[in-house]
């Protein structure tokens, strides 16, 4: 639990790289996370280019952060068809499992995230090559932040708001 608390949004980035190594041990942790039917139908674009990565800023609505960051990472579904029983693309809970199993092992390393969600499918598909038959379910930049984390308490609504006991409240 300690490392969920941890875990912040970070928007300021020094201008350390990060190894490919660990880079790749990113990766793994994600590699790990469950997908529906074990398909694990993701693939994870590492960008460290400058050029590119201010092209997403263009594509993410101008979020300048961004371009600080070391590396973005494009969480991308390579299969969008497969719906669960339930109603809900696959996709797009697949990707998120696996993009905070990335947020939690970079925060674990000391290594900020924040998770993009606001971005143009089309302008990031298009500047990173992704087929069109592929979603890009997130946009996450990575870096050491700028400044220290200072461990204060993330704003939550409390237990007693979110638990409903046998049926919704």
């Amino acid at each position: 639990m300690d490392i969920i608390r941890k875990r912040r949004s970070v928007r300021s980035y020094a201008e350390k790289p990060i190894p490919e190594e660990v880079i790749k041990e990113l990766i793994e942790a994600a590699r790990l996370a469950p997908s529906a039917k074990n398909l694990q139908e993701w693939k994870f674009i590492i960008v460290r280019d400058e050029e590119t990565k201010e092209k997403l800023v263009e594509a993410a609505k101008g979020q300048r952060f961004i371009k600080e960051a070391s590396v973005i990472i494009a969480g991308v579904a390579t299969y969008t068809n497969y719906v669960m029983t339930n109603g809900i693309p696959a996709c797009h809970i697949d990707l998120a499992i696996a993009m905070e199993h990335i947020a939690l092992a970079a925060a674990e390393k000391g290594i900020g995230t924040c998770w993009i969600g606001a971005f143009y499918q089309d302008k990031v598909k298009e500047i990173l090559g992704v087929p069109d038959d592929c979603m890009v379910v997130a946009l996450m930049p990575l870096g050491y932040p700028k400044e220290e984390l200072k461990p204060e308490e993330k704003r939550r609504k409390s237990l007693e708001e979110i638990i409903c006991w046998e049926k919704y409240c």
